[in-house]
């Protein structure tokens, strides 16, 4: 089969780009804006947003002076100590986002100004953002902190920090600009993002809301007011949603995201977090989430929304996907079979969580590498083919999960005795607040669990 034309694009700009450069850093961004940070991707750590001159220059949401400082050692061929993760990738052989993101059009119609750019030079407006105005979220995932969620924040503030060997979610650590602003209180990034919409909002061709949870945060409701105000027919709008809110609300959203695909504008993308297809252990991994009520809003969204959408399931690696990924594959088939036709209508992505470390895949055996190993093989024997589009899996698709199985592998060599010590730690005090149970939900790993108590227990 040949390659796709996103893995080829990708792969040509793996040649333009050099040993550094990373288009992302100029036309790309993320703000969160309960706490004023700020990177490109989900990569780097977030760096703090300066409110020094915000009200007046509000495109310092994302040309902070440290971004401009990681452009410049772009441009001289250096590698950004805070883009490790792509390095890694890179010198394992792989391919890297950077090569990905890159090749997107958004990005490479800059590619030259931005190769003979400064680095340092006057504000750039990016073609590709990501907000969350908001923490407000009914679920209380397992890696989420109180920064992204205020259920989370709740059930700190009562009981404390969990007793990992550094107390995790510990209250005492989210103070000053690591503290949420909460919504009914005035939020100088919000203030400042309004600010700059009427000047972004020509300029984008992707905005993306996330959260928190952005079906429960007016903000949301009032991007789709402006936009179904002022259509615009090169955007593509994009909203991250646990598909798991009351049912009135998510009428509401429901009725906003049709008006929306009847309306001038290119694409919208409802982005779904979902890490496996096992729905108990789903419902494990994202504390408060209703499996039934996700498999049902995902089917009405699929059958109910008109042109001009589609839908992609954003799986977080973490240690406790690998047991049901290749069952979350088998739907995603199913409905890729079922709901795409003349485009593909049903997407995932499978980035890597990287921390906290103790649900890392790094620190799970060999065998759990190699059960990853049998879904990448699955998603190969079922790829899509020129008589046959958009029913199979991708190329690039395939590659990803390889390359999340060849980090994982590179993690393996190290000493993870800590971490899995914590996992223990962690999910015993999880089940014990929320009244779960690890071993009857995640019954393949009971061997795992006794070799992380053990190591807990010394």
């Amino acid at each position: 089969m040949s390659k796709s034309n996103f893995m080829n694009k990708a792969e040509q700009m793996q040649a333009q780009l050099g040993p550094a450069l990373c288009l992302a850093k100029w036309k790309q961004v993320s703000l969160h804006l309960t706490t004023g940070m700020n990177n490109s991707c989900y990569h780097p750590p977030l760096h703090t947003i300066p409110t020094e001159d915000l009200a007046d220059n509000p495109g310092q949401l994302h040309n902070t002076p440290h971004k401009k400082a990681q452009r410049v050692l772009m441009l001289k061929n250096e590698r950004p100590s805070e883009c490790q993760y792509c390095w890694n990738m890179e010198d394992l052989g792989q391919m890297s986002d950077r090569h990905y993101r890159s090749g997107e059009p958004w990005a490479v119609v800059d590619l030259e100004k931005i190769k003979n750019s400064t680095g340092d030079e006057d504000d750039i407006i990016p073609s590709y953002v990501e907000v969350n105005f908001n923490h407000a979220c009914n679920l209380k995932c397992s890696y989420c902190s109180p920064q992204f969620s205020s259920s989370w924040q709740s059930e700190v503030d009562q009981l404390g920090a969990y007793p990992t060997s550094t107390p995790h979610n510990d209250p005492k650590h989210f103070v000053g600009n690591r503290q949420p602003i909460p919504a009914r209180e005035s939020n100088p990034y919000v203030d400042a993002f309004w600010a700059w919409w009427p000047t972004l909002y020509p300029q984008l061709k992707h905005f993306r809301m996330t959260g928190g949870e952005p079906l429960m945060d007016r903000n949301t409701y009032r991007v789709f007011d402006y936009v179904l105000a002022l259509p615009k027919p090169d955007l593509h709008l994009n909203v991250t949603s646990n598909f798991s809110v009351e049912d009135a609300l998510f009428e509401k959203y429901l009725g906003y995201v049709k008006r929306l695909c009847n309306t001038n504008i290119e694409h919208f993308m409802q982005y779904v977090s979902l890490d496996t297809g096992n729905f108990p252990q789903a419902e494990y991994i994202r504390h408060g989430l209703d499996g039934a009520r996700l498999i049902d809003n995902v089917l009405r969204y699929l059958d109910e929304v008109p042109a001009r959408n589609s839908m992609t399931f954003i799986i977080t690696m973490n240690n406790l996907s690998v047991p049901g990924l290749q069952s979350l594959m088998e739907w995603i088939l199913a409905l890729r079979q079922t709901f795409s036709d003349t485009y593909q209508r049903v997407w995932f992505d499978t980035p890597v969580l990287r921390t906290p470390a103790w649900q890392s895949l790094q620190i799970l055996p060999e065998s759990y590498a190699y059960q990853l190993e049998k879904t990448a093989d699955f998603m190969e024997a079922n790829l899509e083919t020129s008589a046959d589009p958009f029913h199979g899996f991708k190329d690039y698709e395939v590659q990803r999960l390889r390359r999340d199985i060849a980090w994982m592998r590179e993690g393996q060599k190290q000493d993870n005795s800590v971490a899995r010590a914590d996992f223990y730690r962690f999910f015993s005090e999880h089940d014990r607040r929320r009244g779960t149970d690890f071993l009857q939900t995640f019954p393949e790993m009971r061997a795992w669990w006794a070799e992380c108590k053990t190591l807990a227990q010394q």
